[in-house]
């Protein structure tokens, strides 16, 4: 497996063409997806179709630096899920935003916390990021955790996007979290 960047327990590389099913199957469990679609799976040609090309373009745009990452448990090889670092697509290479999607067997285990901790020191340490942000809806406890523990911290409320309406707790709204490389480098 060609490392993207390895922790202790995981490992994180890039997704290739043929991976498609694996983020098909990612994305069809309803609890994985209760905080992005009110637990309606993605389709299942999605991927297939667009998602992985457009997963793949990124790595291209990005020089491989920034975007999805597959992880793998280290021990078992199990695919636990993904991991992204990315900016936005016509944004400054310097401000990224940090997200993560697990699979329920990975839940619990500490590796949220763990990735995203490993995504943000080689984007502070070796990728030129200068801020670092992830969004989560205030309903969705666990992920504010995962943020907080990776060293960010609330910067602003967010109003629900209308296409999430359906989703359960999104009359709350969300929160945006971030943390600079200043801040970074102080913990």
């Amino acid at each position: 497996m060609n490392a993207y960047l390895e922790t202790d327990r995981l490992t994180l590389r890039h997704f290739t063409a043929d991976d498609a099913d694996l983020l098909t199957e990612l994305d069809s469990d309803p609890a994985v997806m209760r905080y992005l679609t009110g637990g309606e799976p993605t389709p299942p040609d999605h991927y297939r179709e667009r998602g992985l090309r457009n997963i793949l373009a990124c790595y291209e745009k990005w020089n491989g630096d920034f975007g999805l990452f597959a992880a793998y448990e280290k021990g078992q090889g199990a695919f636990i899920g993904w991991f992204h670092l990315r900016p936005d697509w016509d944004g400054p290479l310097d401000e990224v935003e940090l997200g993560y999607r697990l699979r329920q067997a990975a839940w619990g285990n500490g590796y949220a916390t763990e990735g995203s901790r490993a995504l943000l020191a080689k984007g502070f340490t070796e990728l030129g990021v200068r801020l670092a942000w992830g969004e989560t809806m205030c309903s969705n406890v666990t992920s504010q955790k995962v943020l907080e523990k990776a060293g960010m911290t609330v910067a602003c409320a967010l109003e629900t996007p209308p296409d999430m309406l359906m989703v359960e707790g999104a009359e709350q709204g969300g929160l945006r979290y971030e943390i600079s490389r200043e801040q970074w480098g102080q913990r």
